[in-house]
């Protein structure tokens, strides 16, 4: 018998045991948690700090204590805009202050004169197939730039120093961000518009600045602004934002961190899900004959999918038990924007959000019946014409940045230890079971 029939066996094995466990066993105590939270991925243990922001489950995300709504209304608005700058949210998230407009400039030319990519990026860009995935690009064009990292560079040189090496991190993380746009633009203009690329416009914000150099009309600007700053920061409890911290803790620098977060980022039960989201929708859409279907016609589509065994995408959240607060401010965007607000897939999108929870509370398993982010976030991209399901999560993961990398100089200033928890053994479990 060969190794994977071998392991086959073994994996048919053990795998009653895990079931049983959990099905009889989960409540039961291992040392100060249970035997569920153990084999279920650590969830709800409280065993990271962060200060940049706190996911509510009934209020949702709170950024350095302020609710979406109070956030937007704080932030000095772009000239011209509705929506403040990303470089403003940026020193909002690092601080703790709400900047004033001045301030908020500043980091805005101190992010502009860190963008220029360097051309090996690029080369390497170019270098790999063109049917790569968007996420494998963005995040090797992450790790490319790991050699010029100020903090490795003076470890490496022997200039350690435990109080001031946040100040490396920082710099670091500036040039980071400062360059994440350019990196982004470049990767969706070179496989989806045939690799013709739009310059920099040095008046531009961040947020501006990434619409101009994708191509994109005026008015996704305020798009971009508005998604990074919602997708920025959830906790450090998420895939991508504890790989980034995991991997920041051993004293990586903030190449190598945020790369690791980004391809947590790409995972299917993380940030591809709002690509799965708005396939979903559209193909239901197709399925009620291509037209916005009336209230009784949608109840019951959506029983039909329900009762097939299926779930409904972008409704329930881990941690929330209301309508996610980020999936409000995107529908507000919508309901503000002509032609968004007659666009008939979010016509259906806000059709679902008026009827499936009563559904779901009908139905009975959805611990959460109330939409997610991903439920409302691909329509908007797919009305501006961004129709490239796989860039999605590249978009995400340039807002998710933001948080993380405010929290690794944050994790660097205060000298947190290198993250190590305790494994067991399904035996070990067994035992405390009296299995």
């Amino acid at each position: 018998m060969g190794l994977k029939e071998v392991l086959k066996e073994k994996i048919d094995a053990h795998r009653p045991r895990i079931t049983k466990l959990l099905k009889e066993h989960g409540e039961t105590k291992v040392g100060e948690y249970t035997i569920s939270q153990t084999i279920g991925g650590g969830r709800g243990i409280k065993s990271l700090v962060t200060d940049i922001s706190y996911l509510d489950p009934m209020e949702g995300i709170r950024f350095r204590g302020m609710t979406i709504p109070e956030t937007f209304a704080a932030l000095p608005k772009v000239p011209g805009s509705d929506y403040p700058s990303v470089e403003s949210f940026w020193y909002l998230l690092l601080t703790g202050d709400v900047p004033t407009l001045e301030q908020a400039q500043e980091v805005e030319a101190e992010w502009k004169s860190y963008s220029t990519v360097p051309q090996y990026v690029y080369d390497i860009l170019r270098a790999m197939p063109r049917d790569s995935h968007p996420m494998a690009m963005f995040s090797a064009a992450i790790v490319a730039m790991q050699r010029e990292s100020i903090f490795s560079g003076n470890y490496a040189a022997g200039k350690f120093n435990k109080m001031t090496c946040w100040e490396d991190m920082y710099a670091d993380c500036n040039i980071l961000m400062a360059r994440l746009a350019p990196i982004g633009a470049y990767i969706y203009r070179m496989k989806y518009k045939g690799d013709t690329h739009i310059p920099a416009d040095p008046s531009l914000d961040f947020g501006g600045n990434f619409a101009h150099m994708l191509g994109q009309s005026t008015e996704y600007m305020d798009v971009a602004r508005m998604y990074f700053i919602l997708h920025s920061d959830h906790e450090s409890g998420n895939v991508s934002a504890h790989a980034t911290h995991l991997v920041a803790s051993a004293l990586s620098d903030a190449y190598y961190s945020l790369s690791a977060g980004i391809n947590g980022l790409a995972g299917p039960l993380h940030g591809l899900a709002n690509e799965e989201v708005l396939r979903w929708t559209q193909s239901f859409m197709a399925k009620l004959g291509g037209e916005v279907p009336t209230e009784e016609d949608l109840k019951k589509a959506l029983w039909d999918t329900l009762n097939s065994g299926q779930v409904i995408p972008g409704y329930g959240h881990a941690v929330l038990r209301k309508t996610d607060p980020r999936y409000t401010s995107q529908q507000e965007f919508c309901l503000n924007t002509p032609g968004l607000k007659d666009y008939p897939l979010f016509k259906l999108v806000k059709m679902i959000f008026d009827v499936a929870p009563g559904v779901l509370l009908e139905h009975g398993k959805a611990k959460n019946p109330w939409p997610n982010v991903d439920a409302q976030s691909g329509v908007i991209q797919w009305y501006y014409g961004v129709t490239e399901y796989e860039y999605y999560t590249v978009l995400f993961g340039i807002g998710r940045a933001l948080g993380v990398l405010a929290n690794i100089t944050w994790d660097r200033a205060l000298g947190y230890a290198i993250e190590r928890p305790k494994s067991v053994t399904t035996a070990m479990l067994e035992e405390v079971a009296g299995i």
